[in-house]
């Protein structure tokens, strides 16, 4: 894809092999010529944190080729789901066979399977990448998103952060997920170096390659950041590393002061962010020199963006104080959802308008605050998740009500014993393909209910 990839972009492996400039750009060309020659159509890619998965999504843009990218831990039945549903020409996701598919044969796709069914409608000449959204639950929806969104929000973000070719910057997050995928795309839009590391950051080895490679930003979501204060994370023991980011949900205020503290006491930075699925990545960022004055605050709109709220008379209004829906415009904006393959043909359905779902207010300065949300939705370690899916899948437990907690999600549970609650939390962990600790259980006697008889959410948040 023309201008996502600057000529001085280098991926760097963990065991030090580097590839950049020319070689990169050789590869990428390679990868595209292989898919060239499958059959048309949308590239469904399992995207592990390596280096040839990296190639293969680049590939695949230079190709001209929607790709959809997907956990790699994602089981054969989900596959076969998405198989179904979407038709995608070729899958780049190796494991077992999926019906409608045969093995291919060109060894630089590594291993893949050519579809043989009916093939899918010919998707949008604007389509180029396709995400996952609304958590693990159910069938997910796809996220649309055109060549005009990824390379928009890719200058975007390396703008806001006055990204160059001397940045380092880790995989510190899954490259499926819509944070972890921005911060590769800026960086190597910006001639930047991105160390593919597919250790987690509680690992040693994590934090050696951080040293060895000189890495200079850190992105991370709330969840590290609580993990990063229990590792006891002191920035003064990596010189080079001096930026973080956050994003992938509200990070409490205490904490967004605790690491502005600790990187500017080294002449470092902390930057907090907002951002969805559905705007390619970030939307909002809080610069590190408007910390602390600005605490609780996710900034004012990357460049090329707007927001405005939405009180709820269908207006918009950039007034200071006025609480409603967050609306967001800009280019990285996505066309609208799809759940077959005949929405893959469709055009731009938002015209650029995003309606988030979340609520929030703009102050005096036009820095954005997110005060809550409008839809039944939490993010568990960055990954957002349908409360009402959860509570459905549930059901054979009883009454029960799932909440969003600080990052975490919360399922209470209507006269539940320990082993009613810690079967309940290993179900939850399973279906989301999470970590347990992600899930809190709790007990109550009897749910709280409104006047018309359903769970009073708002007394259990405030409970959580």
């Amino acid at each position: 894809m023309t201008g996502l990839l600057h000529p001085d972009a280098r991926l760097v492996d963990a065991a030090g092999a580097t590839l950049g400039g020319a070689a990169l750009r050789d590869r990428v060309a390679d990868l595209a010529a292989a898919l060239d020659r499958q059959p048309p159509g949308v590239v469904l890619a399992a995207m592990p944190t390596t280096v040839d998965a990296i190639v293969r999504f680049l590939g695949a843009l230079h190709a001209g080729r929607p790709v959809a990218l997907v956990d790699p831990r994602t089981g054969a039945d989900r596959l076969a789901d998405l198989a179904e549903r979407f038709r995608p020409a070729v899958l780049l996701t190796g494991g077992e066979p999926v019906p409608g598919y045969r093995p291919g044969a060109d060894p630089r796709l590594g291993e893949h399977q050519r579809r043989t069914g009916e093939p899918g409608p010919a998707p949008h000449p604007d389509l180029a990448l396709l995400l996952t959204t609304s958590g693990s639950t159910g069938s997910p929806k796809l996220v649309r998103l055109s060549r005009t969104a990824v390379l928009a929000n890719a200058a975007a973000i390396a703008t806001a952060l006055g990204l160059d070719g001397d940045e380092v910057a880790p995989t510190s997050l899954p490259l499926h997920y819509t944070f972890g995928l921005s911060v590769l795309t800026s960086h190597l839009h910006a001639g930047a170096t991105v160390l593919v590391e597919p250790n987690p950051l509680t690992a040693r080895d994590f934090w050696s390659a951080v040293d060895r490679h000189g890495v200079t930003s850190l992105a991370a979501v709330p969840y590290q950041y609580e993990m990063l204060r229990r590792l006891r994370f002191d920035p003064a023991r990596h010189p080079r590393l001096r930026t973080l980011t956050q994003a992938g949900g509200r990070l409490h205020p205490d904490l967004v002061a605790d690491f502005h503290r600790r990187m500017a006491a080294v002449g470092g930075r902390l930057f907090v962010m907002y951002g969805q699925t559905e705007a390619t990545a970030r939307m909002t960022v809080l610069p590190a020199d408007r910390l602390p004055d600005k605490l609780g605050s996710v900034g004012r709109p990357v460049p090329g963006g707007a927001v405005a709220v939405d009180p709820g008379d269908g207006r918009e209004t950039t007034e200071p104080g006025r609480t409603g829906e967050i609306v967001y415009r800009g280019p990285n904006v996505m066309m609208g959802y799809a759940e077959t393959a005949a929405d893959l043909a469709r055009g731009d359905d938002l015209g650029g308008v995003l309606r988030t779902g979340d609520l929030g207010r703009l102050d005096a300065d036009g820095f954005l605050h997110v005060t809550g949300r409008t839809k039944r939705i939490a993010k568990v370690f960055g990954v957002r998740v349908n409360l009402d899916d959860v509570e459905r899948s549930l059901g054979h437990h009883g009454p029960v009500a799932a909440v969003a907690g600080a990052d975490r999600l919360v399922v209470v549970a209507e006269g539940a014993d320990d082993d009613r609650l810690a079967r309940i939390r290993a179900e939850v962990a399973e279906a989301l393909g999470t970590h347990s600790s992600g899930v809190l259980v709790r007990s109550v006697d009897a749910l709280p209910l409104t006047a018309t008889g359903k769970p009073d959410y708002r007394a259990l948040e405030d409970r959580c």
